[in-house]
């Protein structure tokens, strides 16, 4: 049960079309000799086939295990969408002409799922589609519908993806938007190691799931994705920090701008005592009360049962990602506390660890020998995350109800409004 509670959580998806030559009756739904009641996709798999998306074969299987090709799951999503498409597409790709697939594939062309320049060899039907791909036609699909869908992509091109292979390697950056709108809205999720599988395939079973969440997903606005939201704020000032807590930021008088994050980014400013340089890239804000109900999935990215920070219920955890370069020997994780003269931006109690970290493949200031850990050296830039905290709810205590940091010139300051 566990094993099967995983794959619905990490979105496996699958979808289950045919050949059109292989059917079985609505009246079989129920009654798939390969689909038991136990089967952890049948409720998805009843309804697909009930809706006329998918259909059995005439032996009474449905085959959830077998894999699901590209004109299959093209065929899907233009039964599914409800979207207009603006033109009708003809005779798209030369290898599908008198192919059962050739209508639905030129039908999910025009409604924006699949783009020709894609596949500029042909669109080769029979090849097993990837999770990378069928995130770039959910995304795409969804973007075609609505315009705040297509901002999110833009919004996301250089966004943190919590995956695995965002660090560890395997996304290309070109799929960061896609893969950042699937996850944000539920349609298709990692596994339990935290990878994504861009290049792993997808089964009719599974492809029922997803079928049946963007049924859902294309009925409802961008905004209304909080995980969305927090990736989209990432991708454009390098924090979630508005979308996941009720901070807001601060304003100079006499000036016509806010004090937001992107304004400290990507700048680099000395240490105290000539000790190095340091550049603050990112500020990511882990929704969670306690280790184990973690409630955004940034969040999940830093903190597990094996999070070894204590936890105070009424305040975020905020890792920091920075890039430090000494000038010399004499930066310690000691002497980097008082370094840059504000809290979130010091190494004053900043080490942490966690299973998640290992997932995930972050780089964070080691926890061991807190004074001499080995982990700076003269002239080598490391790029790491580090811990610290803000609080949850209002103070009326100013120097509690928020935070601040400078960088140079640029300043960023936050707090709770009343």
């Amino acid at each position: 049960m566990k094993k099967i509670t995983q794959l619905l959580l990490s979105g496996v998806m699958v979808i289950g079309i045919y050949p059109f030559t292989e059917s079985t009756s609505q009246a079989a739904v129920t009654s798939f000799k390969d689909v038991p009641t136990s089967h952890w996709a049948k409720a998805s798999i009843d309804e697909a086939v009930a809706k006329g998306y998918f259909k059995g074969y005439s032996d009474g299987t449905f085959k959830p295990g077998a894999t699901v090709t590209r004109a299959e799951f093209a065929a899907l999503l233009a039964r599914v969408a409800k979207g207009t498409q603006e033109t009708t597409q003809a005779s798209v790709f030369k290898d599908l002409n008198g192919h059962w697939g050739e209508t639905e594939v030129n039908r999910a062309v025009s409604l924006g799922f699949i783009m020709p320049s894609d596949y500029a060899n042909g669109f080769k039907p029979g090849t097993t589609l990837t999770r990378e791909e069928m995130a770039k036609w959910l995304s795409s699909g969804l973007a075609a519908k609505d315009e705040d869908y297509k901002q999110a992509l833009k919004d996301t091109k250089n966004t943190l993806v919590p995956v695995a292979e965002f660090y560890k390697g395997g996304l290309k950056k070109a799929t960061y938007p896609y893969v950042s709108v699937v996850l944000g809205t539920g349609l298709m999720a990692g596994y339990p190691d935290g990878t994504f599988g861009p290049g792993r395939t997808t089964t009719r079973a599974e492809a029922a799931v997803i079928l049946s969440r963007y049924a859902q997903v294309q009925e409802s606005k961008a905004d209304s994705y909080r995980d969305l939201n927090e990736m989209r704020e990432v991708g454009l000032t390098g924090t979630n920090l508005t979308s996941a807590t009720p901070f807001v930021y601060s304003k100079y008088e006499n000036v016509n701008y806010l004090n937001s994050f992107d304004l400290i980014t990507e700048k680099p400013f000395s240490l105290r005592n000539n000790l190095g340089e340091m550049i603050v890239h990112r500020m990511i804000i882990a929704d969670a009360p306690t280790s184990s109900t973690v409630k955004n999935m940034y969040g999940k990215m830093f903190i597990d049962k094996d999070f070894d920070r204590f936890i105070d219920e009424d305040r975020y955890m905020v890792f920091m990602e920075v890039t430090v370069t000494p000038n010399g020997d004499n930066l310690s994780n000691l002497a980097l506390a008082n370094s840059t003269g504000y809290r979130l931006t010091s190494g004053a109690a900043s080490n942490f660890t966690s299973g998640a970290v290992n997932k995930y493949g972050i780089t964070n200031l080691p926890r061991v020998d807190y004074v001499k850990s080995g982990f700076f050296k003269k002239g080598v830039s490391r790029r790491y995350w580090m811990a610290q905290s803000i609080n949850r709810y209002r103070s009326e205590d100013v120097t509690l109800n928020g935070s601040s940091i400078r960088v140079g010139n640029s300043f960023t300051s936050f707090y709770i409004p009343n």
